[in-house]
Order: C-alpha cells, then structure tokens, then sequence
C-alpha cells in the first residue's frame, strides 16, 4: 500500500464540501473542519491520496471504516467540483 504523508496543516480545502450528504462539520470536532460523517476522516485526505496515485483498494486498507462506494462517491463529489473526471 503507497502511503502519502503529509502534515495536515498543508492540506487544505478550497472545496465546499456541505453538499455532500457524507460530510459533516462540527465545532470543535477536528477544528471543525469537514470530516467524513460518524468518523475523524478528512475528505481531503481521500481524494488527494487518490490524486497523488493511491488505489480504491489502497484507501480501503487505510480507511477500513469506510466502503469502497463512499470512497468512490467522495472522490465523485471533488472531481466533479473541481471540473476533473468522474469515476
């Protein structure tokens, strides 16, 4: 499994992530930031991981509490956003 590492104060969001129904903020819960709902996961932590070359299986090995269809659906969601190709 390719493992990104990055500080997680160099990755951050230009995307509004509040349309998506996976997605959730709460302050005070990871400085509020949007996370992956029920989970501490950053959803830029996903796509950008898928981005940088990391595998659907990959992530799924790395985020074993999400599914391969979340994973996909989130990637969907910023590319689509982002004007990038759709899975």
């Amino acid at each position: 499994m390719l493992k990104v590492s990055m500080p997680l104060s160099t990755i951050s969001s230009t995307l509004d992530w509040s349309d998506c129904d996976l997605i959730e903020q709460i302050p005070g819960k990871v400085s509020g930031r949007p996370i992956v709902r029920g989970t501490r996961i950053l959803p830029d932590v996903i796509v950008n991981s898928f981005d940088m070359g990391e595998t659907i299986e990959d992530l799924k090995e790395g985020f074993p509490s999400l599914g391969s269809v979340d994973i996909v659906r989130l990637i969907n969601f910023a590319h689509s956003r982002r004007g990038q190709p759709v899975l």
